[in-house]
């Protein structure tokens, strides 16, 4: 099987400012972000990534980019609307704090799966269209370069945490349980049977096991040995 990274988008000022940017245009990374951008890169630059596929939303292209500066190769680069961010509709631009006032609100935090936003999209149509997206371009990287392959999806918060849900076999009304962290990296594998989830939400530990690691089809049982840092070699 293929192995998807799921990278969120780094700081934006808008993240900052606590203001929903949702589709607006020019939401850029701040300086932060950008650092925090460059140390994701940094920490995939020794993973071989066969393609990076990204949101078109200004903040994941700069991730993406960001992430292709360092690879020694030449992954394909390919923007893909189904990794877009949520439509929030006329929520979008508004402050959280003004948004928590809303009735919708207990909604989306305790069953987004009911929530469509207001002049925009629902949660759980965000999801199937994410989910759809990420698993068709798991199945052509597969294909296309064979089990073993590393690529990356760079997307938004409540859209990494729904793809995520989905490969838990999460319902999406648990989806706000899971935490994605800007410029973090959460690693799927899509089996014949079942996704197993690597890990979620991480932004520090070593990633170069993933440079020589081939997936097994089964889970271990009892857990087996886990993944040895390339730092504990040296």
């Amino acid at each position: 099987m293929a192995t998807v990274l799921l990278v969120r988008h780094g700081r934006t000022d808008a993240n900052v400012r606590g203001v929903l940017a949702g589709r607006t245009p020019g939401v850029l990374l701040d300086d932060v972000g950008h650092g925090q951008a460059g140390r994701t890169a940094e920490r995939l630059a020794v993973v071989p990534l066969v393609a990076v596929v990204t949101s078109p939303l200004e903040r994941c292209r700069q991730t993406a980019d960001a992430l292709l500066a360092r690879q020694a190769g030449t992954p394909t680069l390919t923007v893909d609307d189904a990794l877009t961010e949520c439509g929030y509709g006329d929520w979008q631009g508004r402050s959280l704090a003004d948004l928590a006032r809303e009735p919708l609100w207990a909604t989306v935090q305790s069953y987004p799966s009911a929530v469509t936003f207001p002049g925009g999209e629902s949660l759980a149509g965000m999801q199937a269209r994410a989910v759809a997206a990420v698993r068709a371009h798991d199945a052509a990287v597969e294909r296309e370069h064979g089990t073993g392959a590393v690529w990356a999806a760079v997307s938004h918060g409540d859209v990494v945490k729904a793809v995520l849900a989905d490969a838990l076999g999460m319902h999406l009304d648990l989806f706000q349980r899971l935490d994605v962290g800007p410029a973090s990296v959460s690693i799927v594998q899509y089996g014949p049977g079942r996704p197993r989830v690597v890990t979620t939400n991480s932004s520090s530990d070593d990633l170069g096991w993933l440079a020589a690691a081939r997936p097994a089809d089964d889970a271990p049982v009892g857990g087996g040995a886990g993944h040895v840092s390339t730092d504990a070699t040296r």
